[in-house]
């Protein structure tokens, strides 16, 4: 009892202050200039061609009151704010009981947010929570119910709320939803959308009906209960079957909202952009987007994957040059899933980290003949514990190998005993340098790919690779303008050179090894089934673990990246291991469909020297040798016919055994 007397007084002192502040604010708000609320979520993304790729509360789809159902008011109104016509934007008596009912229960478990309050925190371009943003939302709450009456308030909230896959305004929701106008919405039909609000991704009966049934039931019992309709009026519209139309007027992509909200996502970053919509009355975005080669790209996937499959996947291309993001794949349906897993699942990435092992050991006097002996290995270090990689089916040469067969292959043995000579720190050092701040632990595994990495990150590292050494930042954005022409933002090319040209350079050719018949021995290159598809060269490393695939490639003009895996880390089966493949391939070969073969490589560094060696050992080749190929190799590093022996040895005798 003592304890509820104390919370009863101290519930009592915060209305007291609550109501003070009210008053004061009401006053100062009085004196200041008019808050303009119908440029909320006005916004307009441009593609590369400066076409209009999405837009938020365009004109044309903004709708008076008087044209909405009455049946979407109502359920609006006594789902989210019963007493919306009684109070002036904040309903104490509600934040009184929330604040009791949450004390009690010890959390969050009801909220008393106004539809004022809620439109207010829609002026605003991110929802961060800060107690700036807090009083930001209070004073733009009481400007609002200063300024405008309650119809003009509720006819803005409605037109410019969030209802899921990027509609914005119970008019575009609509037309998306049920193909019919807001007007025309009957009771079954208005209650399943006001239940969206409230959390767009859980609640959209395109991606979860029984929850969005659920829910639907909960607002209509909200309206039987005030006497708006009656039971059997509920009953009849729970039972209504729903037909839903799920898609937009113009041409059609499903994954386009994942590129759309990495858009708005890098916005909310760039500190030149004001934070309220009221500031800025509209902003007009250009960004990198392809249209295209994003519409190319999602046909490719749905083409791929079977449709009834759950296996998900996610796709970047990037311009390596200035770190433009062209096209990009979230997901295999926004419709049904809006997690973006480019931009923020972490995936294992398998043999795909071995790139930066392998650039370490060329900046650390390995060449492209550097061999180690294929075998099965097991590595007893000082703490006695015994490692034992494995080569994919347990396929090994049992000779000295190469470093180009070792990519060719994918060679764990290889790796591992080079990460091992080199140490640890090499392989972070690189990774580092060329933007991957994901965790990386210092382990045997490591050039494995054992750690979780970010695809839009994976793909911003080998944009190092892919531009001969310089470090660029992915970025969507182009320009921001607002909706008077004036420019807010422009982006600003920001490469930082870390890595060696020509030592990326060797690299590079050294990657196209995985699709290189000459490499066919005791094993095939993992990639050789692509070796008639490619019209164009391009450097290739593919990553699998049992729960992850992973393909990426690049040329001089574009880096694409592509993942496959299930959201729950279940295991691919084998017929799965193809769809990345297939997917980067194609997607690839469509962005450089108009260049000419050898267009889109790179010319040889003068202080790179071409040397015919054996593909396979890495030696000189000779006049016997049934294969010879050309590998590149710093001038003065060229192997010779013993030189190269002696250093293996020298390295393989180091390794703990």
């Amino acid at each position: 009892m003592h304890f509820f007397k104390k919370l009863k007084k101290f519930l009592l002192f915060v209305t007291i202050f609550i109501i003070i502040c009210f008053i004061g604010i009401k006053i100062y708000v009085k004196l200041s200039p008019e808050v303009v609320i119908n440029t909320a979520n006005s916004v307009f993304l441009y593609d590369s061609n400066g076409e209009v790729f999405f837009q938020g509360n365009d004109e044309k789809e903004w709708v008076s009151l008087e044209n909405i159902s009455p049946y979407v008011i109502d359920a609006t109104i006594y789902t989210e704010d019963k007493n919306f016509y009684k109070h002036h934007g904040f309903d104490f008596l509600r934040i009184i009981k929330a604040l009791y009912i949450n004390l009690v229960n010890g959390e969050t478990v009801q909220g008393a947010s106004t539809i004022t309050q809620q439109y207010a925190k829609n002026l605003f371009l991110s929802f961060e929570k800060t107690w700036k943003r807090k009083w930001d939302e209070m004073w733009y709450t009481i400007k609002i119910e200063d300024s405008y009456s309650k119809d003009e308030i509720l006819e803005g909230y409605l037109n410019t709320i969030n209802y899921g896959h990027g509609m914005y305004g119970i008019e575009n929701a609509s037309k998306y939803y049920f193909g019919k106008s807001a007007k025309d919405l009957d009771l079954a039909e208005a209650t399943i959308l006001t239940g969206i609000p409230k959390s767009p991704s859980n609640y959209s009966p395109l991606i979860d009906f029984q929850a969005a049934k659920e829910r639907q039931k909960n607002i209509l019992n909200l309206l039987v209960e005030n006497n708006i309709i009656t039971k059997k009026e509920s009953n009849d519209a729970y039972k209504e079957e729903l037909v839903f139309i799920g898609k937009k007027d113009r041409d059609e992509l499903t994954t386009v909202m994942y590129y759309h909200d990495a858009v708005m996502d890098e916005l909310k970053s760039i500190d030149s952009i004001p934070k309220s919509y009221s500031d800025i009355e509209g902003l007009k975005i250009y960004t990198n987007l392809d249209w295209d080669l994003q519409k190319e790209v999602e046909e490719i996937m749905e083409e791929e994957i079977p449709e009834d499959s759950e296996v998900q996947t996610a796709v970047v291309l990037m311009n390596p040059e200035t770190g433009g993001v062209e096209a990009l794949i979230g997901g295999r349906n926004y419709n049904y899933s809006t997690f973006n897993r480019a931009t923020d699942s972490m995936r294992q990435v398998g043999s795909t980290m071995k790139p930066y092992l392998y650039y370490a050991a060329l900046e650390n006097g390995f060449t492209s003949s550097s061999s180690f002996t294929s075998e099965e290995t097991t590595f007893v270090f000082n703490n006695q514990e015994p490692y034992s990689p494995q080569n994919n089916n347990k396929t090994y040469g049992n000779k000295p190998i190469s470093m180009g067969t070792a990519i060719a292959y994918s060679e764990n043995i290889y790796a591992v005993k080079t990460h091992l000579f080199l140490g640890g720190d090499a392989l972070i050092n690189v990774a580092r340098r060329v933007g991957i701040t994901s965790k990386l632990e210092n382990v045997p595994s490591l050039p494995l790919g054992t750690n979780e990495i970010n695809i839009l990150e994976m793909a911003a590292g080998y944009s190092a690779f892919a531009n001969l050494g310089y470090k660029v930042k992915p970025h969507f954005i182009e320009r921001v303008e607002d909706k008077n022409g004036k420019v807010l933002y422009e982006a600003k090319d920001t490469k930082e050179a870390v890595l060696n040209p020509s030592i990326t350079f060797i690299l590079n050719n050294l990657l196209t090894a995985t699709y290189d018949s000459d490499y066919i021995d005791y094993n095939y290159p993992t990639a050789i089934g692509l070796a008639s598809k490619l019209t164009h060269k391009y450097a290739l490393k593919s990553g699998t673990t049992e729960t992850d695939n992973w393909d990426i490639g690049f040329n001089k003009n574009i880096v694409c990246a592509v993942w496959v895996g299930y959201d729950d880390n279940q295991a691919l089966v084998p017929t799965e291991y193809k769809y990345a493949q297939n997917i980067w391939y194609k997607s690839i070969e469509y962005h450089e469909r108009n260049l000419k073969e050898d267009e889109g490589w790179y010319e040889m560094p003068k202080n790179v020297s071409a040397v015919l060696v054996e593909p396979i050992s890495g030696r000189l080749a000779t006049d016997s040798d049934k294969k010879k190929k050309m590998m590149y190799f710093i001038k003065g590093t060229e192997p010779s016919s013993n030189e190269q022996e002696v250093f293996d040895s020298k390295v393989e005798n180091i390794l703990p055994s």
